[in-house]
């Protein structure tokens, strides 16, 4: 009884790979095949995927068998054999599904069972991210797919595989701390690694084929200018409504710099202040007046364009300035109007970062918060402030274990792992698409 679970979950993926076979998918066949050997593996995050992957088959089947018999009808042939068929295959990937869910194989499926579910839930958001962008898009999404048309669901399961592998590692809160800054500089490395091929003449690498200026400010001035063109704001905002405003300090391409620029400095100096207000407020209503302004005086897109890259160069220019003088974050605390909108639109999220009753004010989370959040004045209100975008450095550096992810309805160890999940799926999504 002991190989039940995997031999009927195996024949069920090869039923379901031999079905999108039929319809040319052969990156999600290689895929289906590769699965099947989380079947035989001891995983119990490997019987959660592969609990997702069945019940996914099962829908397909449904729909598959309802529009065969509906066309057969239509037709006047015969359809009571393809329905039996069909209710055959869609009974036998049910079976194998209810046999995951049976004792037996909870006790079968039991290695690394205490990370499993930050691992599985990173493994299926990171591919159901990825398969719905693929199958939305009206161009093909992933690079794979325009290396190799036809093969990005191969893409799709090693990004899968790499969020699940890291939300492993990233559990750790002190692992966070340490490998944050380097994923975080890794994505903007390929980031913009891609988009210097692309200005080479490998066209490839720009997704839609035309270059966009990577500017953070153009989020949101790129769209009031054209009066067009919102997948970028559509995409920031969706982040900041799925993490809050940890888009600034786990997915920004250009806040990446910011961090490598203070960390250069070593301990941390200073803070930006009032100006963390003042100063963002004064970009974003000059980005603003400015993409309104230039539209309506007519003003070409080569020229916004030079205007837009000049404000870039200025960002650069303080990073390098005051940033790695002060050890924090100048730039993305003080001048970029979006870190500003995301920290607004992050009050409107459940996400928190809280302090509680076990703060004894040692000031060891100001030492390390390079975005100015933990000031005096906030540990003394109990509470960071506006510039915080859920680092997560605080939380590995509290000797009292008195800061912690909040959300509402969650315990602070769920809040933190149902982040965890969300962030890094989106992080291994938007390395997968790096280059709009």
């Amino acid at each position: 009884m002991h190989i039940t679970s995997p031999l009927l979950t195996s024949l069920a993926l090869l039923l379901f790979a031999a079905h999108t076979l039929r319809l040319g998918d052969l990156g999600l066949v290689a895929v289906l095949l590769g699965v099947i050997v989380l079947a035989w593996c001891r995983w119990t995050w490997g019987r959660w995927v592969l609990t997702a992957v069945l019940a996914w088959a099962a829908v397909a089947w449904v729909q598959t068998g309802t529009q065969l018999v509906l066309l057969r009808q239509a037709m006047g042939a015969p359809w009571e054999r393809l329905a039996l068929i069909m209710a055959g295959v869609t009974l036998c990937t049910l079976a194998a599904l209810v046999c995951l869910q049976m004792p037996a194989a909870h006790r079968r499926y039991a290695r690394h069972a205490e990370t499993a579910a930050v691992r599985a839930g990173a493994v299926i958001f990171t591919a159901l991210l990825l398969g719905v962008a693929r199958a939305k898009a009206g161009f093909p999404i992933l690079l794979l797919d325009r290396v190799a048309p036809g093969w990005g669901w191969l893409q799709i399961a090693a990004m899968a595989w790499y969020a699940g592998w890291l939300a492993k590692v990233l559990l750790d809160p002190r692992a966070h701390r340490r490998w944050r800054p380097l994923l975080w500089a890794g994505f903007s490395a390929i980031f913009f690694g891609q988009l210097l091929l692309g200005l080479a003449g490998w066209r490839t690498f720009l997704m839609t084929g035309a270059l966009h200026l990577p500017v953070p400010a153009l989020i949101l001035g790129g769209p009031l200018f054209r009066g067009e063109g919102l997948f970028m704001l559509i995409l920031f905002l969706a982040t900041v409504l799925l993490v809050g405003p940890a888009w600034c300090s786990h997915l920004c391409y250009i806040g990446a710099w910011d961090d490598q620029a203070s960390r250069r400095a070593g301990t941390i100096k200073g803070s930006a202040g009032r100006w963390i207000w003042l100063g963002r407020g004064a970009t974003l209503a000059l980005t603003v007046a400015a993409a309104l302004g230039l539209r309506a005086a007519g003003v070409p897109g080569t020229t916004a364009v030079w205007v837009a890259a000049g404000f870039g160069l200025f960002s650069v220019g303080v990073m390098l300035a005051l940033s790695s003088q002060l050890g924090s974050m100048v730039h993305c605390t003080a001048v970029c109007p979006m870190g500003l909108v995301g920290n607004l639109l992050g009050r409107c999220t459940p996400w928190r970062m809280a302090m509680d009753e076990g703060c004894t004010r040692c000031g060891a989370c100001s030492r390390v918060c390079r975005y100015g959040a933990l000031e005096p004045a906030d540990i003394d209100r109990g509470r960071p402030g506006l510039s915080c975008t859920l680092c997560g450095d605080c939380v590995a550096v509290c000797r009292h274990a008195a800061m912690a992810y909040r959300c509402a309805g969650l315990t602070a160890g769920t809040a933190r792992r149902v982040f965890l999940i969300l962030v890094v799926s989106l992080h291994a999504a938007f390395v997968a698409v790096a280059r709009l």
